[in-house]
This record gives structure tokens, sequence and C-alpha cells, in this order.
């Protein structure tokens, strides 16, 4: 019962499919690497977003995370 990572890149596409998973009543955690950066001192500019789910609602999350793929 660990976390995987479903997605990694930008802050707005993170957010959208967040609000996507959640709507389906699967708990997401999300790891900003770019605020970290920021408030370290330093920038970063890669794809620093991700979100994270629990590996037992990965079943329940799937068909939302693929269509959400495809459709980006």
């Amino acid at each position: 019962m660990g976390l995987i990572k479903i997605f990694s890149g930008s802050e707005i596409l993170a957010q959208a499919l967040q609000q996507k998973i959640e709507a389906i009543g699967v708990a997401t955690v999300i790891k900003d690497n770019i605020q970290s950066a920021r408030l370290g001192g330093f920038g970063n500019s890669d794809l620093a977003v991700e979100i994270f789910i629990q590996e037992v609602d990965f079943g329940k999350a799937n068909p939302i995370i693929e269509d959400f793929r495809m459709n980006i």
C-alpha cells in the first residue's frame, strides 16, 4: 500500500488531472518541485509537478489517467 506516480508535467496539466481523479473519489498527493525550488532560492523550469495515488486506487483511476493522456 504505497504511493505510485501517475503523472509528471506542468502545473496546469497536473491540476486538471488531479480534479478529474478526485472527482471519482481517489485521493491524490501533489509534489510540486517548482515551488520547492523557488522557496529554496533557485529556479527550476523542468516538468516538475508530480501526482501520486495509492496503489490500491490505481485500477479505479487508470481509465481517467489514460483518457487524460490521450487527450493532451
